[in-house]
């Protein structure tokens, strides 16, 4: 069963308060593995492992039109996905595919990939480097105070307990990596999981786990600690 929003919070807090010596820039340099929230359990089997990169490299071709060259969008309302985990990128476009995940384009081009396609692309994408984004000013420092540190009184745990100091995510547990991604998109799904739009995790088996955990801290955030969360993940590096 899920936990509770006081349970999730309260967890995540502890861990959150252990990285209080996490970088304080909006563009925080490369830092060890991080081992974050989740089970402690082994690390799933990896279905990418038969990717080819230059297969994919021919592949996502088409994926370009909106995720840009070598995965970095230029439009705002689509995700980036050069440096994303080839992990969550598989278990996405198989739920894309599997039509858990819902989204009026990429439902029909998954439709149309094998698994040897999804695993070619996964691999391809994070062999990418994410380029550089700015932050706005007005807004990411407050985003970052909320990434690191999380909102006690409004029982929200800090981003970083379960996404990394520097935003590269967690691989075993299946939390994507966030840094340098579009902040209009970021905005688009705190939002849907808020809304209940969104409602799922990387795979099918941690699609309750993790899709009430974002939907529980989503609905405590306010519309500016999502404007300003969003503007320091646009910045990342």
């Amino acid at each position: 069963m899920p936990q509770s929003p006081r349970v999730a919070w309260t967890s995540l807090a502890v861990i959150a308060a252990a990285l209080q010596c996490a970088p304080a820039s909006a563009t925080p340099t490369p830092a060890a593995t991080f081992a974050t929230a989740g089970p402690a359990a082994a690390a799933p089997e990896l279905p990418f492992t038969k990717g080819r990169i230059a297969d994919g490299t021919t592949k996502s071709a088409v994926c370009s039109a909106c995720h840009g060259p070598n995965g970095n969008s230029i439009n705002p309302e689509w995700p980036r996905l050069a440096g994303q985990s080839a992990v969550y990128i598989a278990e996405q476009l198989r739920l894309f595919r599997a039509e858990v995940r819902t989204n009026p384009v990429m439902q029909p081009l998954a439709a149309t990939l094998s698994d040897q396609d999804i695993d070619d692309l996964a691999v391809y994408y994070e062999s990418q480097t994410p380029t550089g984004l700015e932050a706005d000013p007005s807004y990411w420092q407050n985003g970052q105070a909320l990434y690191l540190r999380g909102d006690r009184a409004r029982e929200i745990p800090g981003c970083v307990a379960c996404h990394g100091p520097v935003g590269r995510g967690n691989l075993a547990a299946g939390y994507p990596a966030l840094r340098a991604q579009q902040a209009v998109y970021v905005v688009k799904q705190l939002n849907d999981y808020a809304s209940g739009a969104r409602y799922g995790g990387p795979n099918p088996q941690q699609a309750s786990r993790n899709g009430a955990m974002m939907l529980s801290i989503a609905r405590r955030l306010t519309p500016e600690q999502i404007r300003d969360v969003a503007s320091y993940l646009q910045g990342m590096r």
